[in-house]
């Protein structure tokens, strides 16, 4: 980050939200694809205040972007299971991104509690999902949390290599 710049962990999940967001429109080939992509979103280079930002991005929102990117197919599997009549082919884009950024930290992130995970991705759901698209994505996330909780699903292993490259 730029000097004197901080980000909070919101500030953070917001701009992974935004660059996953328009993944859905056009995505990435490759990890350097990825990376080029989360390095020329207007939120990440405001932060840069007009300086070059780094080659190889670092910190949480690229953590988050780089793990969801990689994990997408185990994320829509893990959201399909927890969605009652719902192909993940069929939600909409907002919805869809903010389940697999949920999902992620719940699934692959031992340093955020679920319950976090799943109040963030309300209040983005608030800031740019539909009215009554928080209901939708409370209930799959809760149903996440709850099978990781009672053992019916387990976390995976992480791969260092693919979530924080």
């Amino acid at each position: 980050m730029a000097k004197g710049k901080s980000a909070t962990r919101r500030g953070e999940r917001e701009l992974a939200f935004q660059v996953l967001y328009g993944l859905s429109f056009t995505p990435a080939r490759d990890i350097d694809d990825l990376r080029r992509i989360f390095r020329i979103s207007p939120d990440y280079l405001a932060r840069w205040e007009g300086q070059e930002p780094p080659s190889h991005p670092s910190g949480f929102a690229w953590e988050l972007v780089a793990g969801v990117w990689s994990k997408s197919d185990e994320l829509d599997a893990s959201i399909s299971n927890f969605s009652r009549n719902w192909r993940v082919d069929r939600m909409g884009r907002v919805e869809l991104t903010l389940l697999r950024l949920a999902v992620f930290e719940i699934m692959y992130r031992n340093d955020v509690p679920p319950k976090v995970a799943i109040n963030e991705a309300l209040e983005l759901s608030r800031q740019f999902g539909e009215g009554n698209a928080k209901s939708f994505i409370n209930g799959i996330l809760d149903a996440v949390a709850k099978a990781l909780e009672t053992g019916g699903i387990s976390r995976p292993a992480a791969d260092p290599s693919t979530i924080s490259e």
